[in-house]
């Protein structure tokens, strides 16, 4: 519901529940308490809808952090490729969480299968899971499990289940770069700020509205963003088109320019998604599109003076790593506003449901 709604939404309950949430996954789910491989070369991350997005951020997150290539497969997509990834030493993700969606539980399966050895028998991969549900299918059928206890989750949109996957997932990356000898304080140190920064951005609620206001009266929205941003922005898309029924999508900025910018030639609005501030090849394509197509551009997350945004929604974070949690909350709040704007079924939009089976 809106800023001014007296009854609230299971959404923006659970948008509000986020902080205590992840102070609860750090005390309960700490890199000294969960299990990983040993010896993890490469990791394969399969999920679906939301959970793929956080899939996505963290194939990009965890190179960075743990220096072990990474990479994010569809779960429909996984089930339906010949040859999946299958070296020694790789590490299968598992991302769902509810624990059961079908196709999701039907990859873990088929990497359970084991591969052919080339000498008659059969070698097994390391599987893992991220769920929210104990005792779930994929728990039971994972060896090693890492609980997102995010609590019931009634929305249809996924907030609170997306950053406490988000959060997971980090960890998970982090122990395995303490168990390959990488420092990883600086890291320590940003997650133990994180429920207060995401406390600190809910208070942005006020700035939301506004720009929920100015959104909601458009035909076509894009969100752009660059590196690791690109996840965050696909689930930014997927929470307002899923709410709103709005004609929304995401891409990388570099990208859009290769034709997909003819959407602008429509009533149109660009927002731009910033973790580390614009960077110079950003600012430059943000100006060709302002000059051919002349939209409205609002930036969530850090700015700085390369480009003269609409409007800009942001705090100030001292990382990286916080700054894409408050630019994935930003998202959510923003998704709330403009489908209470538009009147929309919020927790049940027409034609949804939770997928699982």
């Amino acid at each position: 519901m809106s800023l001014f709604s007296r009854k609230k939404t299971a959404m923006e309950t659970e948008i509000y529940e986020q902080p205590d949430i992840l102070a609860g996954i750090l005390e309960k789910e700490g890199i000294d308490k969960i299990s990983v491989p040993g010896d993890v070369k490469k990791i394969v991350l399969v999920a679906s809808g939301s959970s793929y997005h956080c899939a996505r951020f963290s194939a990009d997150l965890i190179g960075e952090v743990a220096g072990v290539e990474a990479r994010a497969i569809y779960s429909s997509e996984f089930l339906l490729k010949k040859i999946v990834p299958h070296d020694y030493g790789t590490l299968y993700v598992f991302i769902t969480q509810s624990g059961e969606t079908t196709d999701t539980v039907k990859a873990l399966r088929r990497v359970n299968e084991g591969f052919d050895d080339g000498n008659g028998g059969k070698y097994y991969l390391e599987t893992l899971c991220i769920t929210n549900k104990e005792n779930s299918t994929i728990w039971k059928e994972s060896k090693y499990h890492v609980n997102c206890y995010a609590g019931t989750e009634r929305s249809i949109a996924a907030t609170k289940s997306f950053t406490a996957q988000m959060l997971c997932v980090l960890t998970v990356a982090l122990k395995i770069a303490k168990n390959k000898g990488k420092d990883i304080d600086k890291y320590i140190d940003a997650l133990k700020d994180l429920p207060g920064v995401v406390r600190e951005t809910l208070t942005l609620r006020d700035k939301v509205h506004q720009l929920a206001g100015l959104l909601a009266k458009q035909k076509i929205v894009v969100i752009l963003a660059e590196g690791i941003s690109y996840a965050i922005a696909k689930e930014g898309a997927l929470k307002i088109k899923e709410t709103s029924y709005m004609n929304i999508n995401a891409a990388l900025i570099g990208e859009f320019m290769h034709g997909h910018l003819a959407v602008m030639n429509s009533r149109s609005s660009v927002i731009y998604l910033s973790v580390d501030g614009i960077s110079p090849n950003a600012a430059d394509n943000l100006e060709k599109i302002k000059k051919e197509y002349n939209p409205s551009i609002y930036v969530i997350g850090k700015h700085n003076n390369k480009y003269v945004s609409n409007f800009n929604i942001s705090i100030d974070c001292d990382n990286e790593i916080s700054q894409m949690f408050s630019n994935a909350v930003i998202c959510q709040m923003l998704a709330l506003e403009i489908a209470s704007k538009l009147r929309r079924n919020i927790d049940k939009p027409k034609g949804l449901k939770k997928v699982v089976k």
